[in-house]
Order: structure tokens, then C-alpha cells, then sequence
């Protein structure tokens, strides 16, 4: 299980994302909405009741994967990362790169390059602790075998959760602010 501290930073993702959405779904409806092709858009309490479901599901998902790294919690933590990769790289292409994901229940998340890579390597982390996880261990085993009864691990998987929080809310933003100015800039010293 050498990917595990991976795993933990994608399973507290998970936390801490559906929790986000369920406490404000609206931003994420939107996105969702604005993702449906065609004019068949659910109606915004709908998509509201439907994103506030899906989110604490994923609150859950990411919680029993905390307590539980084992092949199934961990290969569903795999399909969702692989999921979120779909979705996010489909934001991108229909919505161009200011798009937004809902990804934390916020609308300046927006779709970028780097979130799309980010939920492919949780994924590839998620699904090689799926192939190689034993089946009957909890996190508290997973400790008891780490060096300090696993406070390094722990303490690097936070730090690893935060930048990785930041690199899909704050960085990305960054990127939308900087693809905004580009352009007015680009304008203005093409007409000197």
C-alpha cells in the first residue's frame, strides 16, 4: 500500500468536497445544469435535491474510506476520481476554460487542465490501494505499522489535502483570473 498517504489526501477530498456541497448546492446545480446538453434541464430544486444527495454520499464514501482502506471503499473512491476526471474534462470542452465545476459547492472552481490530472493521479492512487489493500484492515491496523504509529503519515496527508484543495479552488481560480486579463491585455497592445 505505498500510495496510501495519496488515498487518505483522496478519501479527505471526498470529505471535505461533499460536505461543501451539500451545506451550498446551488452553485453546483448550476454547473450540472449548464452541462446538460439539449433543453431537458432538470428544475433547479431538483438539481438541488439531486446534488445535496450525491454530496453526502460522498461525504460518506469519503469517511468510510478514511476508516476502512480496503479494496471496495477504495476501488469506489477510484470510480468517483475517474468520474470527476470525465466530468470536469467535459466542462472544459463544452463550457471553455472559465467554466465552472461546482467542485466545493463554490462558483470560482473553475475547470482546469490540473483538476483534470489531479482526479486522474487520486484515481490511479485509489485504484492501485483497491489491487493491493488487504481486506480486513482499518486505518488504526494501517498505523500500527507506520513508523510513530503513523503521525508522519498522517501529518503529510493533511499538508497533502490542503495543497490539493488549493490547487483546485485557489490555483484555479488564478488561472481563470489570468485567462481573463490575457485577452484585454492582448487587445490593448495590439492596437498600438
Amino acid at each position: 500500500m505505498g500510495l496510501i498517504g495519496l488515498f487518505l489526501i483522496a478519501a479527505g477530498l471526498l470529505v471535505a468536497a461533499g460536505i461543501a456541497k451539500a451545506v451550498r448546492p446551488d452553485d453546483t446545480a448550476r454547473a450540472l445544469a449548464a452541462l446538460v446538453p439539449g433543453r431537458r434541464v432538470p428544475s433547479q430544486r431538483r438539481l438541488r435535491g439531486a446534488v445535496r444527495a450525491g454530496a453526502l454520499a460522498e461525504a460518506v464514501l469519503g469517511l468510510v474510506a478514511l476508516g476502512a482502506p480496503r479494496p471496495l471503499t477504495a476501488a469506489l473512491v477510484a470510480l468517483s476520481y475517474a468520474s470527476f476526471a470525465l466530468v470536469v474534462a467535459y466542462a472544459r470542452a463544452r463550457g471553455g476554460t472559465l467554466a465552472t465545476c461546482g467542485c466545493f459547492g463554490r462558483p470560482d472552481t473553475p475547470a482546469t487542465r490540473v483538476h483534470v490530472a489531479l482526479d486522474l493521479a487520486l484515481a490511479g492512487a485509489a485504484a492501485a490501494v483497491a489491487a493491493g489493500a488487504p481486506s480486513g484492515d482499518s486505518i488504526a491496523t494501517l498505523l500500527a505499522h507506520q513508523p510513530w504509529a503513523g503521525m508522519p503519515l498522517l501529518f503529510v496527508s493533511a499538508v497533502g489535502l490542503w495543497l490539493t484543495f488549493l490547487a483546485l479552488s485557489a490555483l484555479a481560480a488564478l488561472e481563470g483570473a489570468r485567462r481573463l486579463v490575457q485577452p484585454a491585455a492582448a487587445r490593448g497592445t495590439s492596437s498600438r
